[in-house]
């Protein structure tokens, strides 16, 4: 004998989507295969949505169920490509010429940060990475200039591209007062933090003129999209993306793992 609930159950549970804040959008009633001919040409569309909306009203966790499964399966394929983005920027993403290196130059494990200097997290996370730094002495350090709030942020990470440019050794220390200073950061406080740590500020000028932080700026715009990145700080090591400031003791776990066994989590 066909046991219509049964067969419903089934059904529902292979519904392959759902329309968010809405009942099923499309469904295959593979459980309603076995029904003998003269039932199955009864069940009209009309009647199947009928059976389906009441059968959804008696049983509601089943929409949790498929909300839930539907959002464990995007997150994971968003997981995947930001895993194959990381795979073919790879060169890009750790090697640029346009980009800062802190710590050890040659350390074998790199983390690289996607910052803006009117972050308030970034501020926060400044101090871990320092911390990595003194603690860690095999340690690379990326900075990966991502101007992504307002005006004042690209104004700031012009002049950021301009110092390494005209005086790469005097970067670190840029970085921090402009970093860690109070107020907006824009084209006037970035100028003062890099004339206030000894760079020429007609050498700056000169820089700005070219459009190497046009392009730099562009790149790093162009990877954050290819990986996903929605803010900062975000962070990628080996080939894990990290999205906010998730602290020193989880930044220093990953780059402890994949010193031991290549990836992030041993």
């Amino acid at each position: 004998m066909f046991d219509l609930p049964l067969a419903l159950h089934r059904a529902a549970s292979s519904c392959r989507a759902l329309a968010a804040g809405t009942a099923l959008s499309v469904c295959v009633l593979a459980g309603l295969a076995a029904p003998t001919p003269s039932y199955a040409q009864a069940l009209d569309k009309s009647g199947v949505e009928t059976i389906v909306r009441d059968y959804l009203i008696q049983n509601p966790e089943v929409i949790r169920e498929a909300l839930e499964e539907l959002d464990r399966r995007e997150k994971a394929a968003a997981e995947t490509a930001r895993l194959q983005a990381v795979t073919d920027s790879a060169d890009v993403l750790f090697n640029s010429t346009r980009q800062v290196i802190l710590g050890n130059p040659d350390g074998d494990v790199t983390l690289v940060e996607f910052f803006d200097y009117n972050c308030g997290y970034c501020k926060r996370a400044y101090g871990d990475m320092v911390r990595l730094m003194e603690e860690d002495e095999n340690l690379r350090i990326v900075l990966k200039e991502f101007p992504v709030l307002g005006q004042g942020s690209v104004e700031a990470a012009q002049v950021a591209v301009a110092v390494n440019t005209v005086a790469p050794d005097k970067y670190g220390a840029f970085h921090e007062a402009l970093l860690l200073q109070r107020g907006q950061a824009n084209l006037a406080s970035a100028v003062k933090a890099a004339t206030d740590v000894g760079v020429s500020e007609n050498d700056l000028k000169k820089a700005m003129e070219g459009d190497e932080a046009g392009q730099t700026i562009e790149e790093v715009y162009t990877l954050a999209n290819k990986l996903g990145l929605t803010g900062t700080p975000s962070y990628v090591v080996g080939d894990e993306v990290v999205m906010g400031a998730v602290g020193f003791d989880q930044l220093k776990q990953k780059v402890s793992s994949m010193r031991d066994c290549g990836q992030t989590t041993c």
